[in-house]
């Protein structure tokens, strides 16, 4: 059985408005069968975390386009490589932090893409 496990969780450019506005989280996650992998820590920010539209953040059994995944500053499609990535063996001392960023892409009708009024250029 896998261990508790401690990780932060950080939202940014805008992904933080799901989830009441903050930012930063210190969570345990709970012992389980299983190691922690990023499928299943989604899983759980989304019961536990996620306050509003799910569909914003959520796509499948991955996030939506538009949101970077860092796991310690680099980008998970990197560390992943199509192999389930376990969260439980980050360097010594410190616990994994994963971020979850929205990319500055508003879209043709002044919007960005949480659903909020945005100011283009002119």
């Amino acid at each position: 059985m896998a261990a508790p496990l401690s990780v932060e969780v950080e939202f940014g450019g805008g992904a933080e408005l799901l989830f009441d506005g903050v930012k930063k989280h210190q969570v345990t996650l709970p012992g389980q069968e299983e190691p922690w992998d990023i499928r299943n820590l989604l899983v759980w920010i989304t019961k536990n975390l996620l306050k509003e539209r799910p569909e914003l953040f959520i796509q499948g059994d991955s996030v939506r386009p538009g949101i970077l995944v860092l796991i310690n500053d680099a980008d998970w499609e990197l560390l992943v490589m199509g192999k389930p990535w376990w969260l439980g063996n980050p360097p010594p001392h410190s616990s994994p932090t994963l971020r979850l960023l929205e990319s500055p892409t508003p879209d043709e009708e002044g919007m960005d893409s949480w659903g909020h009024g945005s100011t283009r250029p002119s």
